[in-house]
């Protein structure tokens, strides 16, 4: 099977005022061809810095000190900005966490669509006005024609979310990058939206890498896994192996943290003082008739 992504010993630094502070310390996996490939791990243990690296979307004062980004065959890391801009969102598409910030907010649903094929070469035409019709649709937009003429804040959050799915895979892209896409969405449209994005990748024979803390996201829409662990993949391998077998001791606890309904209820050992049943006492009339006079 062809590889889609090959990321190699990337290093990713933070200079600040106390110093320099490695963000990541050599990571290094693989996304194959219409593979759907999960990043794993608690807050702050780099994954969101892994797809912003490999992106080159890293803010300052981040900044990439070593590795190498294998993409169509080409290292992104060695790319000027220009031809970046060109990849992404064309050959690479990105879903956001939030989306009504990847949405601009006074500009119509249409026009965004219009002004990313111009910003790629793609001539804008009813033909194309038409496709991005149908893909809305595919995400589950209900009324897509509406949709389009209105703008993000007339939008519920997993609305937001589905055109923004749209958008990513608009101009066809060979992979999606979707960082923590269903955060701010309740659980009922998390799996609608995830399940639309999961039968458009697989569909289109792409490749997507997910980026969440949810367990649940990689064991259900998953092929294989990557957890990370203070900016190092300390496993990583098959959903069923990873998640049946676990090696790593962090692998392990973060499998323990997930609540099964079949599992016992684990009690933590200690003295607890027992809560005052009690019921108030009643306010003395006196002194609630001389607070009132002062009041007055």
């Amino acid at each position: 099977m062809n590889k889609t992504l090959q990321v190699r010993e990337l290093e990713t630094e933070f200079h600040t005022p106390r110093g320099v502070v490695r963000a990541l310390h050599g990571v290094s996996f693989e996304v194959q061809d219409n593979e759907i490939v999960g990043i794993v791990g608690e807050s702050g243990s780099g994954k969101s810095t892994v797809v912003r690296s490999i992106t080159k979307l890293l803010m300052p004062p981040g900044k990439v000190s070593a590795g190498n980004v294998n993409f169509a065959g080409r290292n992104l890391l060695d790319l000027p900005e220009r031809e970046m801009r060109q990849i992404r969102g064309k050959e690479i598409g990105f879903i956001a966490q939030n989306p009504f910030s990847a949405l601009n907010p006074v500009t119509r649903i249409e026009k965004q669509f219009a002004n990313i094929a111009k910003a790629h070469g793609v001539k804008v035409d009813a033909s194309e006005r038409s496709r991005a019709l149908q893909l809305l649709e595919s995400t589950g937009v209900r009324d897509p024609e509406r949709v389009m003429r209105g703008y993000a804040h007339e939008l519920s959050g997993g609305m937001a979310q589905r055109v923004v799915i749209a958008m990513a895979l608009y101009l066809n892209p060979q992979l999606v990058i979707a960082d923590e896409p269903t955060t701010a969405l309740d659980l009922t449209v998390q799996r609608q939206v995830l399940d639309t994005l999961r039968r458009l990748t697989v569909e289109s024979g792409r490749s997507m890498l997910i980026v969440t803390h949810d367990l649940g996201v990689v064991a259900s829409y998953c092929n294989r896994v990557l957890v990370m662990y203070r900016g190092n993949i300390v496993e990583q391998g098959l959903v069923e192996d990873v998640f049946v077998r676990p090696r790593h001791p962090y692998t392990i606890s973060l499998l323990n943290s997930v609540v099964r309904p079949e599992d016992e209820t684990q009690f933590v050992p200690g003295d607890a003082e027992a809560p005052d049943t009690a019921e108030p006492e009643a306010p003395n009339p006196s002194t609630v008739q001389l607070s009132e006079a002062r009041r007055s």
